[in-house]
């Protein structure tokens, strides 16, 4: 992996484990933190390979408010978010 992307990739976790818990962000907003605002569809990818408990990624949602895409199974990041408070 190239420096730049492990940079980027490290960012985008560092953006991710700062989510407080009952709040979420969009995968372009953490794309924005993270220092490339245009790489949304990379957050994605990045995400879909964490499986470390300390970095919440089913805090992270999709623009048009749906909960998208979770490497444990949307039913899951659904629960997760429930439990949270975030949805209903």
């Amino acid at each position: 992996m190239k420096a730049d992307k492990k940079a980027f990739k490290q960012k985008v976790f560092e953006v991710v484990r700062k989510i407080p818990k009952g709040k979420t962000l969009t995968y372009k907003e953490v794309a924005k933190r993270a220092g490339s605002p245009k790489a949304f569809r990379a957050v994605g990818n990045i995400l879909n390979t964490n499986y470390n408990p300390d970095i919440p990624c089913h805090r992270v949602i999709r623009s048009n408010g749906k909960v998208g895409g979770y490497n444990r199974g949307r039913t899951e990041k659904v629960r997760k978010l429930k439990q949270e408070g975030v949805i209903k």
